[in-house]
């Protein structure tokens, strides 16, 4: 009888050869990822030497990562991520060489920087290279809130300590003495301040030196009070009085908080050049200015004579309708200059200004945060529609300002793998991949290790 003896499928020859595959590409995978990070690490540091440099400004964006968004792809949040990460690696010695080196992935990196310090960098930097991102995450969570905990201690006991008491002295006057937490103390100077605002508004008897304090030596009993002191009673007797009315402070109608721009049609229509117009109450601004506060205002159409002496008022009517702004916001979705994310508190701008012939319809209007709507007007950038009808924006040299970043082709793997062997660092399928083999991390002795060093 003959026997036949099956091989077992472990040891047959198409799957040794899919078995030496998948090890080559581990290997490959490994390697690539470690010479990812070596170019991450360069990539930051370019990053925070552009952001010092604030090489993003003349752009027109807000910020790096505003830039990084717009030209490199990236997720705001992400984007925000690389800035932090970059700034705070220029502390970080130990944990830079080794990211530079490919030893530690971008993951360990961003989560060791938000709490690594000259003291723990050589600790965590251990805890990086023996475990895995998800044991630094760990640790540095567990560590965030202990000295979360702590703070949250430490506010507790400040909040109980919180007192306001009073008593009347022996001529009668009322002695107020109180403590508060860092947000009532910044609440009630704000409200201070805006109170003793507009005592000065209605006294203008403002007094050059600002200092409150009793200079040292003198009796604060026999010391006369420092107007500004005194111009804080009476403050302080305002909010109360407006409290008690239950109004706010200098409140006397919507048009309390109204700024008030007096021009005429030859400004507005000077595209931006020639005499200034009148801000009531503050001044003068500048004829682009008007221009731009006339963008999106409520409008009032004055006839006066030459004499200054008013002829006609119109009613007032409001730029925007409501209905427009709706299918403004829609279309939109916020501000349309490239690499802006801002969605609240944004103006419709006028492509072609209504003062110079433009119409107050959608293929006219963009939306635009304050910051840009400025930069439109005052700044030098411009805004045009194209042929194709999209809406572009020029630099102040006259330069078109890139909706999007570049699309071509900018590298390849290889080229990191070449330049990184320029460099100088050998990096293998071995240099990334941590050194835990499956052991547990005693989270408790990790933190006991952090605590002690700071």
């Amino acid at each position: 009888m003959k026997h036949s003896c099956a091989v077992p499928a472990a040891l047959s020859s198409p799957d040794l050869k899919h078995t030496h595959k998948a090890s080559r590409l581990g290997e490959e995978i490994t390697e690539l990822a470690a010479h990812i990070c070596a170019a991450t690490s360069l990539l930051l540091e370019k990053i925070r030497e552009f952001d010092e440099l604030k090489g993003w400004s003349h752009h027109g964006v807000l910020s790096c990562a505003h830039w990084l968004q717009w030209q490199c792809g990236m997720n705001i949040g992400a984007a925000r991520q690389r800035v932090r990460v970059a700034h705070a690696l220029a502390n970080l010695p130990e944990i830079s060489a080794s990211f530079k080196e490919g030893r530690i992935s971008y993951s360990k990196v961003r989560a060791m920087t938000r709490v690594a310090t000259a003291k723990n960098e050589e600790y965590l930097l251990g805890i990086a290279r023996h475990g895995t991102a998800a044991h630094v995450e760990k640790v540095v969570s567990n560590y965030r809130r202990s000295k979360r905990l702590e703070a949250l201690e430490e506010e507790n006991n400040r909040h109980s300590h919180r007192e306001l008491s009073w008593h009347v002295d022996g001529d009668g006057m009322w002695v107020f003495k109180g403590k508060f937490t860092a947000e009532q103390g910044a609440l009630i100077a704000k409200a201070l301040e805006g109170a003793m605002d507009e005592l000065y508004a209605e006294q203008g008897d403002e007094p050059s030196e600002v200092s409150a304090e009793i200079p040292r030596g003198v009796d604060p009993i026999e010391a006369k009070p420092h107007p500004i002191a005194s111009r804080r009673a009476d403050a302080l007797e305002r909010v109360v009085e407006s409290y008690l009315a239950g109004r706010k402070v200098g409140h006397s109608g919507g048009d309390r908080y109204l700024v008030n721009i007096h021009t005429d049609a030859e400004t507005l229509t000077a595209n931006g050049q020639g005499a200034e117009s009148e801000c009531e109450d503050c001044g003068h601004v500048s004829a682009e200015t008007s221009r731009r506060m006339a963008c999106d205002a409520s409008v009032v159409q004055w006839d006066e004579a030459r004499s200054g002496e008013a002829l006609n008022i119109g009613r007032k009517s409001r730029t925007i309708p409501p209905s427009l702004r709706r299918a403004l916001k829609r279309r939109d979705g916020g501000c349309r200059f490239p690499g802006c994310t801002c969605s609240k508190f944004v103006d419709a701008h006028h492509i072609q200004h209504w003062a110079d012939g433009g119409e107050t319809s959608m293929d006219n209007l963009v939306l635009l945060c304050r910051r840009h709507h400025r930069l439109v007007h005052e700044g030098g950038f411009a805004v045009q529609t194209r042929a194709d009808g999209e809406i572009g924006f020029i630099y102040p040299d006259s330069r078109t300002l890139p909706a999007a970043p570049d699309g071509r082709f900018r590298g390849n793997v290889e080229s990191i793998r070449t330049d990184n062997r320029k460099n100088g660092l050998n990096i293998t399928p071995e240099t990334l991949p941590p050194l835990w083999r499956g052991e547990r991390m005693d989270q408790d002795l990790a933190q006991l290790g952090m605590q002690s060093l700071e």
